[in-house]
């Protein structure tokens, strides 16, 4: 079935909340929203469903020269998985990837303190975390995410987005308990392509909608 581009990030929540109707209203739902460009998306759907919405900082751990090619991905809590093959194949040593990962780490401390203040988490506990971004690439940040759930003890962990690509989607079936995507086309090849607006999404605007989804002034 073909489907549509998004206009933007905002198009894309609304419309992947209607794929997840099944948990409105449902006690015990938690809609987390992976920084940045996951959060705008993950706005819509927590309003849909009437859900609160948190944030979870996911930094990628950058292949050398290659930053925006992810071998592995840090949560919060000392979460951090590794695409096996990929550090295999490119010949990155343990001692560069925790140089990488050190500096991530920093900024990932720095962003969880800016986002969320001294806000304690929600207890997650037995509850059923839906976990989104703007789409599905390598993986690599979703795959920490889904970690950083189990670690809290989740009992059910859904994965939601937009678009995937279809070998990443197969993969992460194997970690979380459901995953909705609204598109998954045969020839993906970036998740920007499905965008008419995907612009960066800034640090004012995720503290904005984490705000209006709380009821309180930006």
């Amino acid at each position: 079935m073909q489907v549509e581009r998004f206009h933007d990030r905002a198009d894309a929540g609304r419309r992947l909340a209607a794929r997840l109707e099944a948990y409105a209203g449902q006690p015990g739902v938690h809609v987390f929203g992976l920084a940045r460009g996951g959060v705008p998306v993950a706005f819509e759907v927590a309003m849909a469903l009437g859900a609160p919405l948190d944030v979870l900082a996911v930094r990628k751990i950058g292949a050398p020269g290659q930053p925006e090619l992810a071998v592995g991905a840090l949560a919060p809590g000392g979460v951090r998985v590794l695409n096996d093959d990929l550090v295999r194949s490119l010949g990155v040593t343990p001692a560069l990837i925790d140089r990488i990962a050190a500096r991530e780490w920093q900024a990932l401390t720095r962003q969880e303190r800016m986002w969320r203040g001294d806000r304690p988490r929600p207890d997650l506990r037995n509850g059923t975390v839906i976990l989104i971004d703007d789409g599905l690439a390598t993986g690599a940040s979703m795959r920490a995410a889904i970690a950083w759930a189990r670690h809290q003890e989740a009992a059910r962990v859904v994965v939601a987005v937009p678009v995937a690509a279809p070998a990443t989607m197969s993969r992460l079936r194997r970690e979380a308990d459901e995953i909705v995507a609204v598109a998954v086309p045969a020839g993906f090849s970036a998740v920007g392509e499905w965008y008419d607006d995907f612009s960066q999404t800034s640090d004012a605007e995720v503290t904005d909608r984490l705000a209006r989804a709380a009821g309180r002034p930006a």
